[in-house]
C-alpha cells in the first residue's frame, strides 16, 4: 500500500511538473508575441500551483517591466535575485527597473568593525559555516588523539598546536554561522506597492506623517503591530506603513 501511494505521489508530481513546463512555454510564447498581460496570467498559474524558480520570477518581472508596472517588476526581479543573487541578467534588468522609481534614497555605507564583520560573515551561508565548524571539530578530535597516543615529542607538539588551532577556528566558524543566521533572519525586505504610501510616526492613522514613499521603493521591515509594519529605509529613516501598502519579498 505504501509503495502504491509513493508511486501515486510521484506520478502526480511528475504530471504537475510537465503541465507547468507546458504553461511556461505558452507564457514565453505570449511574451515573445508582445502579449505581456496574458503572459503574466500564465506565469501566475504556475505560481498558484506552488512552483517557483528564478527563471519564472525573472520572466514575470520582464513582462511587468514591458507594461511599465514599476512595483511588480522590481518585486519579481528582487525575488529572482533571492534565488540567484549573482545572476548578471537579473542584476542588469533590475537596474533599469529601479530607474523608474520616484524616491531617491541615499544608501548609508557600513563603516568600521561592523562592515568588516558582515563582509567576512557574508562570504558563506550559515549552513556552510556550520559545516566548516563540524569539519574543524573532527580534525581537532583526530589530532588530539594523535597527541595522546604519540610518543615522540616533536609529533606531540605539532598535534597539540594544530588541534588547538582547529578548535579555536571551529568556535570562530560557529560564531560566524550564528551571526550569518541572525543577519538572514533580520533581513526582511519588502517593496512598496501603493502608488503613494504615507509613512506614519506611530502605528495608527491619527499619528503625524513622517514622509511619503512611492511604488517600487525597497524597505526593511522591523516590526509588525496589527495591520501596520515598522519599516526602515537605506538612509536610516524609520516609520510605520499599512500592511496593504507593501509586499514582503521572502514569501514563496
Amino acid at each position: 500500500m505504501k509503495q502504491f501511494l509513493h508511486i501515486l505521489v510521484c506520478f502526480i508530481l511528475t504530471s504537475s511538473f510537465a503541465q507547468n513546463e507546458k504553461v511556461f512555454e505558452q507564457a514565453n510564447s505570449l511574451y515573445n508575441e508582445g502579449n505581456y498581460a496574458k503572459a503574466i496570467e500564465k506565469y501566475h498559474t504556475i505560481l498558484d500551483s506552488g512552483e517557483h524558480s528564478a527563471e519564472l520570477f525573472y520572466n514575470m518581472a520582464n513582462a511587468h517591466y514591458k507594461l511599465n508596472h514599476i512595483a511588480p517588476s522590481i518585486y519579481y526581479y528582487e525575488k529572482a535575485l533571492l534565488l540567484k543573487p549573482r545572476d548578471k541578467e537579473i542584476l542588469n534588468n533590475i537596474t533599469y527597473a529601479r530607474n523608474m522609481t520616484i524616491d531617491d534614497i541615499e544608501v548609508l555605507p557600513e563603516v568600521g568593525f561592523s562592515r568588516l564583520l558582515n563582509k567576512a560573515t557574508n562570504t558563506m551561508s550559515y549552513d556552510n559555516w556550520a559545516k566548516l565548524a563540524v569539519v574543524l571539530v573532527v580534525l581537532f578530535v583526530i589530532l588530539f588523539l594523535f597527541y595522546v597516543f604519540s610518543h615522540r615529542t616533536a609529533k606531540k607538539r605539532f598535534a597539540f598546536i594544530t588541534s588547538s588551532v582547529c578548535i579555536i577556528l571551529a568556535f570562530v566558524a560557529l560564531a560566524f554561522a550564528f551571526h550569518k543566521y541572525e543577519l538572514v533572519e533580520k533581513d526582511q525586505p519588502a517593496i512598496v506597492f501603493a502608488q503613494e504610501a504615507q509613512i506614519k510616526s506611530e502605528p495608527n492613522l491619527r499619528s503625524t506623517e513622517s514622509f511619503k514613499l512611492h511604488e517600487g521603493t525597497k524597505v526593511q521591515v522591523l516590526d509588525t503591530i496589527n495591520n501596520w509594519k515598522k519599516i526602515k529605509l537605506s538612509d536610516g529613516k524609520t516609520g510605520w506603513v499599512l500592511n496593504d501598502d507593501i509586499k514582503m519579498l521572502k514569501t514563496f
